[in-house]
C-alpha cells in the first residue's frame, strides 16, 4: 500500500487551481470578443473561432490526454500541458492577425486537454486510500469549474475594459509559471507503464470534428447544398468513420467501443452533446447582444453574466447534488433541459432598444438554474453503469462529447443568426433578428434533448443513485 502523501491537500490546491484555470479559458475571452474582432479583423461567421479553435482541440484530444498520462506518467504530462498552454496563451496574446489568434487558441486547447486528465488521475493517487477523503477532495476539486467559469466572465470583463484584450492570455503566464514552479515539490511523481499511442485515432477523430464545424460555418456562405460544402461534410464523415475502424483494429485504442455497451451511457452522452449544443450558443450571442445591440462596454458585459454564472455555481454545488440523491438523474435533466430551452425562449424574445433588467437578467436566470439541474445528473448518469477501471475512460468520453456538442451548436447558430441578420455590426435590428434566430434555435435544441432524454434513458436501479458514495460523487 502506498504511503499517505503528507502534503495532498496543498498538492489539492495546485489541481484544483488547474482545473479553475481550464475551465476559465472557455469564458475568459467572451467579453473580449467585440474588441478582438475589431482589431484582428474578424468577420462575423468566423469570430466563433477564437473559442471554437480551443474547444475543438480541448475536446478532440481528452482522450489522448488520458492515455499519455497513463503511458508518461501523470506529473510529466501535467508539466507539458502548462507548457504547451503558456506557449499558447503567448501566441494567442501577440497575434496581429485572425489566424494567429486562432492558433494560438487551439494550442491552448491542446495544453488543457493534457492538464485535465492528468489532474484527475493525480488527485485520485494522492486520495484514493481513503474514499471520505476522496470525496471531499472531489467536491472541492469539482467547484474549481463553476469557479473558473465564473470568475472567467468577470475578470475578462475588468482586464478588457482596464487594460486590453490581450491580457486576458497574459495572465496565464505568471499563473502558468507559478503551477510549474510548484509541481516538483507538491506533486507526486508517476512512472508510466509500457503501451502504445493511438496517433491515427487521436488525429482522425480531431480532424473530423473541425472538418464538420468549418463545414458548418462556411454553409451559409457556400450554400448548404453546394459542391463545397457538400464535400467538406463528406469528409468530416469519412474521417469519423476512419476513427471507429481504427478503435475496432488497434491493440490499444483510445476508445475501446466495448464501452458502448454500459446501459445510459450513450444515452447520457447525448444530453450532454444537446445541454452543451444549446448553452454555449446562448452565452455566446447574450454576450455579443449586450455590446454590440445594447452599447454594454467590456466590464459592465462581464458584470451583467455575472449573476448567471453565480446562479450556475450556487444551484450546482448547494442544490443539484440533493435533489439528484433523491429523486436521480433522469427527471434532473429533463426537467434542466426544459427549463434551459424555456430560459432561451425569453432571451429570443430580446429587442434593438431592449434592456439589460426587463430583457436579459430574468430569462438568463432561469437558463442558468436549467443548465445548473441538467449538468452534473447527465455527467453521473454517463459514469454510473461502468467498471471502476473504465471510470477515466467514461469520463474522457463524457467531457469530449460535452466539447464537441459545445462547437458544432455554436458553428449550426452562428449560421442561422448570420442567414436572420447579424451580418454588420451596426446595424442594430439585424444583429437583433440574428440572435434571436440564434436564441430560437439554441432553445429548440435544448428542448429536443429533454424529449429524447425522456424517451431513451432508462432509470437506473435505486442502489446506482441512493448509495452515500454516489451523492459524494454528485457533490463533486
Amino acid at each position: 500500500m502506498n504511503a499517505v502523501n503528507p502534503r495532498r491537500w496543498q498538492a489539492l490546491i495546485v489541481l484544483a487551481a488547474a482545473q479553475f484555470m481550464v475551465i476559465m479559458d472557455t469564458s475568459i475571452i467572451g467579453v473580449a470578443l467585440p474588441d478582438m474582432q475589431r482589431d484582428l479583423g474578424f468577420s462575423p461567421g468566423d469570430l466563433q473561432w477564437v473559442f471554437n479553435a480551443y474547444v475543438i482541440a480541448f475536446g478532440g484530444l481528452l482522450l489522448l490526454g488520458g492515455r499519455l498520462s497513463d503511458l508518461l506518467g501523470a506529473r510529466r504530462v501535467f508539466t507539458a500541458g502548462w507548457i504547451v498552454l503558456i506557449a499558447g496563451s503567448v501566441v494567442a496574446a501577440a497575434a496581429g492577425n485572425a489566424w494567429v489568434e486562432i492558433l494560438g487558441r487551439g494550442v491552448q486547447g491542446v495544453g488543457g486537454a493534457l492538464i485535465a486528465p492528468a489532474s484527475m488521475t493525480l488527485l485520485m493517487m494522492l486520495f484514493g486510500h481513503d474514499p471520505r477523503e476522496l470525496g471531499k477532495a472531489m467536491a472541492l476539486y469539482g467547484a474549481a469549474a463553476p469557479a473558473g467559469g465564473t470568475a472567467g466572465v468577470f475578470l475578462g470583463g475588468v482586464i478588457t475594459e482596464y487594460l486590453s484584450w490581450p491580457w486576458v492570455f497574459i495572465v496565464y503566464v505568471p499563473i502558468g509559471l507559478a503551477t510549474l514552479a510548484a509541481v516538483p515539490a507538491l506533486l507526486p511523481s508517476v512512472q508510466g507503464r509500457r503501451g502504445s499511442v493511438d496517433v491515427l485515432g487521436a488525429a482522425s477523430v480531431t480532424a473530423g470534428i473541425a472538418l464538420a464545424v468549418y463545414a458548418i460555418v462556411r454553409a451559409p456562405e457556400q450554400g448548404w447544398g453546394s459542391a463545397a460544402t457538400l464535400l467538406e461534410l463528406a469528409g468530416a464523415l469519412a474521417l469519423l468513420a476512419l476513427f471507429l475502424v481504427v478503435q475496432r483494429t488497434v491493440r490499444e485504442p483510445l476508445m475501446p467501443l466495448g464501452i458502448w455497451r454500459t446501459p445510459g451511457l450513450a444515452t447520457a452522452n447525448l444530453a450532454m452533446a444537446l445541454l452543451g449544443a444549446a448553452w454555449i450558443p446562448m452565452w455566446y450571442f447574450l454576450n455579443l447582444y449586450l455590446q454590440q445591440v445594447l452599447g454594454y462596454g467590456a466590464f459592465a458585459s462581464g458584470a451583467a453574466l455575472l449573476p448567471m454564472t453565480v446562479a450556475i455555481m450556487i444551484f450546482m454545488i448547494g442544490v443539484t447534488a440533493r435533489l439528484l440523491g433523491r429523486f436521480g438523474a433522469k427527471p434532473l435533466i429533463v426537467i434542466g433541459l426544459l427549463v434551459l430551452a424555456a430560459g432561451v425562449a425569453g432571451l429570443s424574445l430580446v429587442r434593438p432598444d431592449g434592456a439589460f433588467v426587463s430583457d436579459v437578467l430574468p430569462a438568463s436566470l432561469i437558463a442558468a438554474i436549467g443548465m445548473s439541474l441538467a449538468y452534473i445528473p447527465a455527467m453521473m448518469s454517463a459514469m454510473s453503469g461502468v467498471r471502476p477501471e473504465e471510470s477515466g475512460l467514461a469520463s474522457g468520453i463524457v467531457n469530449t462529447t460535452y466539447q464537441v456538442g459545445s462547437a458544432l451548436g455554436l458553428a449550426v447558430m452562428t449560421a442561422i443568426a448570420t442567414s436572420q441578420g447579424a451580418a454588420e455590426p451596426g446595424d442594430l435590428p439585424g444583429l437583433t433578428d440574428g440572435f434571436q434566430g440564434a436564441f430560437i434555435g439554441a432553445g429548440v435544441v435544448a428542448a429536443v434533448g429533454a424529449v429524447l432524454t425522456l424517451l431513451l434513458m432508462r432509470r437506473p436501479k435505486p442502489a446506482a443513485t441512493g448509495t452515500d458514495a454516489g451523492r459524494e460523487a454528485a457533490r463533486a
